[in-house]
């Protein structure tokens, strides 16, 4: 019995050293156990999508889209590049598409497609409201043809869009795009505050990074009306926001001020007063009967602003 134990603690130090020395000097069988380890520990492989997105997770293709020749702008159509967080990008609780074919444009990359949740250009698969504004642009007879240009990050504060930031080249490329399919930007959707809201940011330091991405904007010969909209509110901490919303906060009050600056700035629509709580499906993003409010809020913004200013 004695002997049996010996000759198995022998074994096993004998094993001990040469598993270590065979790790230590990569030699047999260390690099084919390893090998073996990691194939069989793999994760499967991730099943086909029809989605494609690029290294910040923004939507950049989508096989089910129908691309189709980009119009001629004439001075009948809407180009609207779209800018912000989750409530810009296709995090929406309703899909919608072109009532009207290939008069309203999802713009992306050189390309044109129709119309149809969720757009090119932003982060997420769910719903979006700029296809069914699109569609209340044509149905009023204010515009011809509506172009869409969006370009929204989830969860993206303001610093990264200012002059430094990570995705202010990600704007300078997408203005110059659209440029090159010859569009003219009518206007300037920014739909964003809650992320600066929860991370604590000060009135001064959002409005001078707001201003930055502007001035990018003006540099690169984009003279458009820039709308900010009073978007400070996102609840729960499962979507990264508080439990209750205090709606004189230092976000708002940016916003507010921002608007009344000049430089071509005018306000937006004020999601947090026009939303509630029936609005959000998850007490952040917006819902179907969000999407309606909210459509008709930015429709009666363009329609009433007669003197859209060209963007060189």
């Amino acid at each position: 019995m004695r002997k049996t134990i010996s000759v198995g603690l022998g074994a096993l130090i004998a094993m001990y050293v040469l598993g270590g020395t065979s790790a230590r000097h990569e030699i047999f069988p260390w690099p084919q156990l390893s090998v073996l380890r990691k194939t069989v520990g793999a994760e499967k492989a991730a099943p086909p999508s029809r989605y494609i997105f690029d290294d910040k997770e923004r939507l950049i293709g989508d096989e089910t889209k129908t691309p189709v020749t980009c119009p001629t702008q004439t001075d009948r159509t809407a180009v609207l590049l779209i800018l912000g967080q989750s409530n810009a990008a296709n995090d929406g609780g309703q899909r919608h598409r072109s009532n009207y074919g290939a008069r309203v444009i999802n713009a992306f990359g050189k390309q044109c497609f129709i119309a149809a949740s969720p757009l090119l250009g932003s982060t997420d698969t769910k719903g979006e409201y700029w296809t069914l504004l699109g569609n209340k642009l044509i149905a009023s007879g204010q515009n011809d043809s509506v172009i869409l240009a969006p370009l929204a990050f989830s969860g993206s504060e303001v610093a990264r869009w200012a002059a430094g930031g990570d995705l202010n080249p990600v704007l300078v490329d997408t203005m110059k795009q659209l440029q090159a399919s010859g569009y003219r930007i009518t206007s300037v959707l920014w739909v964003q505050g809650e992320k600066d809201l929860v991370i604590g940011n000060t009135a001064e330091a959002y409005g001078q990074r707001f201003m930055s991405m502007v001035d990018t904007l003006r540099q690169h010969g984009v003279g458009a009306p820039v709308y900010i909209s009073i978007a400070s509110k996102c609840l729960e901490p499962s979507n990264g926001g508080f439990k209750e919303h205090i709606p004189d906060n230092a976000i708002v009050r940016a916003q507010l001020a921002l608007s009344k600056s000049g430089h071509g700035i005018r306000e937006g629509v004020n999601s947090d007063a026009l939303l509630d709580g029936d609005d959000r499906y998850d007490d952040c993003h917006i819902g179907g009967t969000g999407a309606e409010k909210v459509s008709q809020a930015w429709l009666t913004l363009l329609r009433g602003d007669r003197r859209l200013e060209p963007s060189g």
